[in-house]
């Protein structure tokens, strides 16, 4: 029986730095499979959000249009 490593979850650098807002990806998994894993740090045992490699990069655009 295999098991599946832990995956390393990174805070955004558009996270407001107080423990508030702050959103994660994994970005080793993204290396590894092309899929762009999203959550809230707030709920890491929550779901998470499966983006593309476009789909993410929308999202980075949005968080940087809200800055």
């Amino acid at each position: 029986m295999s098991s599946t490593p832990a995956l390393r979850w990174v805070s955004s650098t558009y996270s407001d730095g107080q423990g508030g807002q702050c959103v994660q990806w994994a970005p080793e998994h993204a290396l590894a499979t092309g899929e762009f894993l999203v959550r809230d740090s707030k709920n890491p045992h929550g779901p998470h959000l499966t983006l593309s490699s476009n789909g993410f990069t929308g999202l980075v655009e949005f968080a940087k249009s809200c800055a």
